[in-house]
């Protein structure tokens, strides 16, 4: 049995988050242990641990916070052949998911949602990847299936899923229009963003018109405005928003809310355009495992440019 140091959260609340030592069982069929490096920190962690998916996602308290994992496999378990020990991964291990929580020195991972790690990137980045870059690639190529000639709108261009997505559609060959706040302009525009606006001082429909998709990561007003941006026959795709039919109709566009499911295909695409220069990630800020209740309220209360890690040593 494997022993570790975790960030876990004992009660719903800012200071319900703990690090403590937990004991890991050994790794069953289909799962491996890893030794991590780092951990991504997203805006479902900190939701998680503020306690707004109760209803929807019951935990047992308590539980070790987090899915983004990078690291090196220290065991594997009956009948794993994909992987064996000191290979180099990265993947998602949050507790909803069948992992044993990403903010850990040692995490139990299925084999599902775990890849080799991109071999351009370092720990702290392929920690970064997972569900942003998921996220991201689902969306685009599978759910609004962007090819060369698609004009786009992102939402929330500076953030961990936008930074990825602005970079991808450009790959894709599309062109790229997202919104962001003054002080990323210059940001996103280094990303690939062709058209920057201003959400804080623009009227989203007054600026943009005729969009064949839309990729929204904000969700709310944001959201429901964005409907009248795409053209008849495009499609938008949310993160965040259930489809408003009234809306679809009367627009005459295809919605749509995406469940992302991190997947060991669609991390293996993920790293093979990391490794190929498409993707480069942006950490903006770094924490200690101690300090892992601070980043969960850093990435709350601010507004990174690109990701937030916690360092696992």
């Amino acid at each position: 049995m494997s022993t570790a140091k975790a960030a876990r959260i004992h009660q719903y609340g800012s200071n319900g988050v703990r690090v403590e030592d937990i004991a890991l069982p050994e790794p069953q069929a289909g799962q491996v242990i890893v030794k991590a490096h780092a951990a991504g920190v997203n805006p479902m962690d900190w939701k998680i641990r503020a306690g707004y998916f109760q209803q929807m996602i019951p935990l047992s308290l308590p539980f070790t916070v987090g899915g983004d994992f990078s690291g090196t496999i220290e065991s594997v378990g009956p009948g794993v052949v994909e992987f064996r020990p000191g290979d180099e991964v990265y993947g998602y291990a949050a507790v909803f998911t069948g992992g044993s929580g990403a903010f850990a020195g040692r995490i139990l991972a299925p084999t599902a949602s775990l890849a080799s790690k991109p071999r351009s990137a370092s720990h702290n980045e392929a920690g970064a990847l997972p569900l942003a870059g998921v996220s991201a690639l689902q969306a685009l190529t599978e759910v609004l299936k962007i090819s060369a000639g698609h004009k786009i709108l992102i939402h929330g261009g500076g953030g961990g899923i936008g930074s990825i997505a602005i970079q991808i559609a450009k790959h894709l060959g599309a062109r790229v229009a997202t919104t962001a706040s003054t002080a990323k302009a210059p940001y996103v525009r280094t990303l690939g963003a062709d058209e920057v606006i201003d959400y804080k001082h623009q009227n989203l429909g007054e600026a943009l018109s005729g969009v064949d998709a839309v990729l929204d990561t904000v969700g709310g007003d944001t959201y429901t405005q964005s409907y009248q941006v795409v053209k008849s026959g495009g499609r938008l795709v949310s993160l965040l928003e259930q489809p408003r039919p009234e809306l679809m109709n009367r627009f005459g566009i295809e919605a749509s809310l995406q469940f992302t499911q991190v997947t060991s295909e669609r991390l293996n695409r993920l790293a093979g355009l990391v490794d190929a220069g498409v993707v480069k990630v942006h950490i903006e800020q770094t924490f200690p495992l101690e300090k892992a209740s601070t980043a969960l309220q850093y990435l709350e209360k601010q507004a990174p440019q690109g990701k937030v890690i916690v360092t696992l040593g």
